[in-house]
């Protein structure tokens, strides 16, 4: 076997890649709009409840309430340690931070699968061909970075609420 045959065989499967590449980008674009409005929603429960946060955190209270899952799951488990409470905060975090991270390699793979079948037609003098893999290359790495963008956001702002939830727990074990 050759170094060319082995050539073709790595364009074949990476053409065999695009679909199921697509079809995750796809989920993750509906991923993406379910953690917005999930983020939101949470939003708007902290907001709600923050005065009954900000009470409970200076009176030393430990009552369970709606849009604060670290401080919730101290409330459930008062005898947590600091590091299971932060690995539960990471795994709340989890999801978002991997389908912010993943969507623009996605979109990359997705825009260099189709460059080679764009080269070959511009060898060919396939204008036509050229543009259809490239509309398929550019749409990819976009909806990618879009996918991202539409989680960075609620990632970056949940990752501040749960640090404040975790020095607003130690500030309550250390009252007790």
């Amino acid at each position: 076997m050759n170094i060319q045959s082995l050539e073709n065989i790595m364009a074949q499967l990476s053409h065999l890649l695009m679909a199921p590449v697509i079809l995750i980008i796809v989920a993750l674009l509906i991923y993406a709009i379910y953690a917005l409005g999930g983020f939101l929603g949470q939003y708007s429960l902290r907001k709600k409840y923050a005065p009954i946060y900000v009470m409970q955190v200076q009176t030393g209270q430990t009552d369970w309430l709606k849009g604060y899952p670290v401080h919730n799951y101290f409330v459930n488990n008062p005898e947590a340690s600091e590091d299971e409470l932060e690995v539960y905060a990471l795994k709340k975090l989890e999801t978002l931070r991997i389908v912010t991270r993943i969507a623009p390699m996605l979109g990359l793979i997705a825009t260099m699968i189709p460059m080679g079948p764009a080269l070959q037609a511009l060898a060919d003098g396939n204008i036509q061909g050229i543009s259809e893999n490239l509309i398929i290359a550019f749409a990819a790495v976009i909806w990618g970075l879009v996918i991202a963008s539409l989680t960075f956001w609620p990632a970056s702002v949940k990752k501040r609420w749960c640090a404040d939830e975790l020095i607003n727990i130690r500030k309550l074990k250390g009252r007790c």
